[in-house]
């Protein structure tokens, strides 16, 4: 149950990352490629110069999403056993 909201939540994050992505992309290619490649720019972009009209959305599904899914992992999926 557990890993499936993982993977919800993971998907979800990733999808809007994707999608700003294409933001960047669409305003400069120099940006979206940097973005692609550096997430501390990917970082600043959501939160400063993305321009889209469901921004908010965006940024809680990048954001939130991928934090809720990496205290859910952290937390609550078993780790595998060292051997």
């Amino acid at each position: 149950m557990l890993i499936g909201l993982v993977v919800l939540f993971g998907l979800v994050s990733f999808i809007c990352d994707i999608i700003i992505v294409i933001e960047a992309f669409k305003d400069d290619a120099w940006k979206g490629l940097v973005c692609l490649f550096c997430g501390v720019y990917l970082l600043y972009y959501m939160l400063v110069e993305l321009k889209h009209e469901k921004r908010g959305l965006l940024l809680f599904g990048s954001l939130g999403c991928g934090l809720i899914a990496l205290i859910l992992q952290a937390w609550f999926v078993p780790a595998a056993p060292i051997q």
